[in-house]
């Protein structure tokens, strides 16, 4: 249940914030800024696999991007991790009859020591497969079908989905199967397989080729193993890690007039997935924060604290940027008085959920009614996450927000092929925009404390 403190004084959003508040509303809904961005980020970069030459690009894209934006500090935090890379795929049905499959490496498989042409052996979902003792499967590729994603406004179905993407393997490799497959985590009913990173078991990745298939290909084994027909399928993969690279995150401060060592930290991630330019899959996240941060910029006065936007390395891969952030700030998380990332597409914003001391409600739900005008809606005060990336930072206490996107149809394009920049919605993404500048700009010349057991600032004066 939600439960929401009285507004004292020292919580109230006087006038000048109020009208610049609205200012700032007003000049978002009318700047193609963050569409420029996006469009520059995929068309001049384009995909950009975390640990590539790409992803490096990309840091070069974002630190000139921020000095020619005017932002008064531009740096980037270097961290290594390994480096997996796709490789060559090729998956086809050869029994009962030949038909090539659409189909995707997921991120951590292994490649075919030698092409396999196996006995597939059915799982209608990964609870099925979960019983397979060792030796079970030996010689024969696994297949773990499940249900097409239901669509939700939250996106809700696609942690149980995922399941199957994340640990299959691993019951997949006890049974000694030569390979796995699995249903397409996704919505969409098209051709396109949706890829994404398994989990590690004991820092150990699958030795077998694990893919998904595009829904549609799912659909068609299915009614061939209902019509009793034995099944057989044909993988070559050259997946492969290649080692330890550099990776880093490209950070980008409007620095605070009256408490700089306090940060407001708003973020998206640099790095997609390798078969896409990742317009949805981050870069619309990318061009929300920057073009949020260069409005509020363009203030007469700034924020008494600190706006940070960090673009995050190696979100996809396991969100390596972000701990690598929490690690080398942990000294000054404390600091960190509020955090929120953009990752879930480009439509409009239609909720704002919080997780921050109960004292300073007040004021985010006083934020919540300025936002109002944009078609958001005030939601929980006890709800943690903040984004993908901020999860760690909020592991450690750093209180967060989150502008929650309609995302009805982000999953027909999420980790696809099709994830490109004709799915923006440019007026949807100014009203991304001006919610953001909006909220960043009141939170960072709040009068309130937003951190764990704080007190406001009148109260320590």
């Amino acid at each position: 249940m939600t439960v929401h403190t009285k507004a004292t004084t020292t919580d109230l959003i006087n006038e000048q914030q109020k009208a610049n508040a609205q200012a700032l509303m007003e000049k978002a809904l009318k700047s193609d800024l963050a569409y420029e961005i996006v469009e520059s980020l995929t068309t001049e970069i384009g995909p950009r696999l975390a640990g590539s030459e790409a992803e490096k690009r990309a840091r070069d894209w974002g630190v000139k991007l921020g000095k020619e934006l005017g932002f008064d500090r531009v740096s980037v935090e270097e961290f290594t991790m390994p480096y997996w890379v796709r490789g060559e795929l090729k998956v086809a049905l050869s029994a009962p009859y030949a038909q090539e499959l659409y189909a995707t490496a997921l991120g951590g498989s292994g490649a075919s020591t030698n092409n396999i042409d196996a006995p597939i052996v059915y799982f209608r979902n990964l609870d099925e497969i979960a019983y397979v003792k060792s030796g079970d499967l030996a010689g024969k590729v696994a297949f773990i079908d499940g249900d097409l994603m239901v669509p939700s406004q939250t996106g809700a179905g696609y942690g149980p989905s995922n399941q199957k993407r994340r640990v299959g393997w691993q019951h997949a490799e006890r049974g000694g199967a030569l390979a796995l497959m699995i249903r397409s985590v996704g919505s969409n009913s098209q051709r396109f397989p949706h890829t994404g990173m398994m989990s590690a078991l004991e820092d150990k990745w699958a030795s077998i080729p694990v893919v998904a298939l595009s829904n549609p290909d799912a659909d068609q084994l299915r009614r061939l193993y209902k019509l009793g027909e034995p099944l057989k399928v044909s993988i070559a993969s050259t997946a492969q890690w290649k080692g330890d690279v550099s990776s880093g995150n490209v950070i980008l401060d409007l620095i605070g007039s009256e408490r700089p060592e306090e940060i407001v930290l708003i973020a998206g991630h640099l790095d997609s997935w390798d078969e896409a330019t990742g317009a949805l899959d981050d870069g619309a996240g990318i061009g929300i924060t920057v073009a949020a941060a260069k409005l509020i910029a363009e203030l007469p006065t700034r924020p008494k604290r600190t706006i940070r936007v960090v673009m995050f390395g190696a979100e996809e891969v396991g969100l390596l940027g972000a701990f690598a952030y929490a690690k080398k700030h942990a000294d000054n998380l404390h600091n960190h008085v509020l955090a929120t990332e953009s990752d879930f597409g480009a439509r409009t914003i239609w909720r704002l959920v919080s997780n921050v001391n109960p004292d300073a409600n007040a004021t985010i739900d006083a934020i919540g009614k300025i936002l109002e005008p944009l078609g958001i809606v005030r939601g929980g005060s006890d709800v943690p996450g903040g984004g993908p990336d901020i999860i760690p930072m909020a592991r450690a206490g750093v209180p967060t927000i989150r502008l929650e996107q309609n995302g009805m149809d982000y999953f027909d394009y999420h980790h696809t092929p099709d994830d490109t920049l004709d799915k923006i919605i440019p007026e949807e993404l100014k009203q991304n925009v001006a919610a953001y500048a909006v909220t960043a700009y009141l939170a960072a010349d709040a009068t309130a404390d937003f951190r764990p057991e704080a007190k406001t600032r009148s109260e320590e004066d």
